[in-house]
């Protein structure tokens, strides 16, 4: 089992500069456990953990139904946004500067092999990273993601998530809103659920917060709930 993961920070980056990246990463990682199979070969698969931020998008998932995107193609160019229709599960969200788009490229076999539980610890460590700044948070039941006053009829959500998984090979991940524009989500019904509001750490904070040291902290909770050596 490998442990060490590759570090990387994309800055901003283009959303399907981003996506063909790790598409690229993840299919080395899953020939790698192909070859190891077929050829009875042990070569160490390697991980990633990927942090980025995107110019303004919407991406709609597999099960997604694309009427959660309230605008057309005009009203996209005016919020000069871009919309992609993409691999991962979950329905539609966005994406955009202020907000931590993070991509763990992990084979699971090299630290578990459940998703539920690796959905789980990703949000883990977004509430973890919160707690850090004074902000409570935890989970809704029934839906993935990190959430703020859940158990009181003011449900938030602060982070989402939407992976996909093949061969125990993840890729896309989790968008955690630190310093986010909020007014995108406007245009969309984020998660099929229009009766929760969405929130990021300035509007909990009421300043913007400093995300180089958001993703520090987040990255530190991450290896250690995974068990990761970090390089």
């Amino acid at each position: 089992m490998n442990k060490k993961v590759i570090f990387e920070d994309w800055g901003l980056l283009d959303y399907q500069v981003a996506w063909d990246r790790q598409e690229a990463l993840f299919a080395q990682v899953v020939s790698q456990k192909s070859a190891n199979r077929q050829e009875g070969l042990a070569t160490p698969t390697i991980n990633h953990l990927i942090f980025t931020e995107h110019p303004h998008v919407y991406t709609l998932g597999k099960s997604g139904n694309p009427e959660n995107l309230l605008l057309d193609e005009s009203g996209l160019q005016e919020k000069q946004a871009t919309f992609y229709k993409i691999n991962r599960g979950g329905d539609i969200t966005y994406h955009g500067p202020g907000q931590i788009v993070g991509y763990p490229i992990l084979d699971l076999d090299n630290f578990f092999t459940d998703i539920h539980r690796y959905l789980r610890t990703l949000e883990e460590a977004v509430i973890r990273t919160l707690a850090d700044y004074g902000i409570t948070a935890g989970r809704y039941p029934g839906y993935t993601g990190v959430w703020i006053d859940a158990d009181n009829g003011r449900a938030r959500k602060i982070c989402a998530l939407g992976v996909r998984a093949s061969r125990w090979v993840t890729m896309h991940g989790f968008a955690f809103n630190v310093n986010t524009d909020l007014t995108y989500f406007g245009n969309i019904i984020p998660c099929n659920i229009d009766d929760k509001d969405v929130t990021s750490m300035q509007r909990e904070l009421g300043k913007p917060q400093d995300i180089n040291a958001i993703k520090d902290r987040l990255k530190d909770h991450i290896a250690e709930l995974f068990g990761m050596e970090i390089e």
